[in-house]
């Protein structure tokens, strides 16, 4: 069943399309995966999901719910872990989830018991009575985790959730969003972090300029655009046109990435083998989410 469904969904800003005509649909239960470079239109998308921007054009369904007609009823099935840190400095963490609560009309007793049970899921129950400034900053983005479960959400919204978090702070993150998937929480999550995508998710939208280019599995991606396992080949100036030529003769797909040629879909052991008398320092290696992400994006800067 899908819990979320898009249909040409499109968001013009004047000249802008942030968010051109993209449809896909959220199974119940999964990690969805939302990836892709700055401005490819990703938080665009999940604005207009979670009903904070309205779409140009196009199409919502939340639980067979058309987001238009019932987007008070449909927010109320979210929670929204966001990326920029908006937590009331003024109150205390405790009092951030109870006072977050009111918003969803849940008694004050019940407030604080789930309160509670949030702060001991991310491990801050010792830091309930702490003002936000005495955290740490993966505290804070421990907190906002706590916070996106306060009303027991169908749908958990992840906006970069990890982000400038250490690695311990990181993987305890990742363990209790697999403790949660468990429980049948659907999660949209929206990031850059590439082996968070290929840990978390079940499936992954890559976006670019707005449009979705490819949506699959994880491992679906990377064995259908680059394949398992690739070769690179360290490539000098005096090298470049030879190793183009020999590789072009023997019908290889492969790129010239920035100094490295990386060929893609082959035996990368046996090739690694067979070009070995040519003196080129070459290695194969396992291929990555990233690997993808490089092929469909290209890897030029977007401002």
């Amino acid at each position: 069943m899908a819990v979320i469904k898009v249909q040409k969904l499109t968001k013009n800003f004047k000249d802008l399309v942030a968010v051109d005509r993209v449809s896909l649909e959220i199974e119940e239960g999964e990690c969805f995966g939302l990836l892709g470079p700055n401005g490819a239109g990703k938080t665009t998308l999940v604005h207009m999901i979670t009903a904070v921007s309205l779409p140009t054009d196009g199409d919502i369904w939340v639980l067979g719910k058309d987001l238009r007609k019932y987007p008070r009823r449909i927010k109320a099935m979210f929670g929204v872990v966001p990326q920029i840190d908006n937590l009331d400095a003024e109150l205390t963490v405790l009092q951030n989830l109870t006072t977050f609560a009111r918003y969803f009309d849940i008694a004050k007793d019940e407030a604080r018991r789930r309160s509670m049970a949030a702060l001991n899921l991310f491990r801050l129950e010792g830091k309930s009575g702490s003002r936000i400034k005495e955290l740490s900053g993966g505290m804070k983005r421990r907190l906002l985790l706590a916070r996106g479960l306060i009303n027991n959400p169908r749908v958990l919204i992840l906006d970069e959730p990890t982000i400038g978090l250490d690695p311990q702070s990181k993987y305890l993150v990742w363990q209790k969003l697999r403790e949660l998937k468990g429980q049948g929480v659907t999660q949209l999550l929206c990031t850059q972090n590439m082996d968070e995508a290929a840990v978390l998710c079940d499936r992954v939208a890559i976006m670019h300029r707005g449009r979705v280019l490819a949506l699959d599995s994880p491992k679906g991606l990377v064995e259908r655009y680059v394949g398992p396992k690739l070769l690179e080949i360290e490539v000098g100036a005096d090298q470049r046109d030879s190793i183009n030529q020999e590789l072009q003769s023997r019908g290889l797909d492969f790129e010239d990435a920035a100094g490295t040629i990386q060929v893609f879909h082959c035996d990368a052991d046996r090739l690694a083998q067979e070009l070995e008398g040519l003196s080129w320092n070459l290695w194969p290696r396992l291929a990555t989410l990233e690997d993808v992400f490089f092929r469909l994006t290209g890897r030029a800067l977007v401002e």
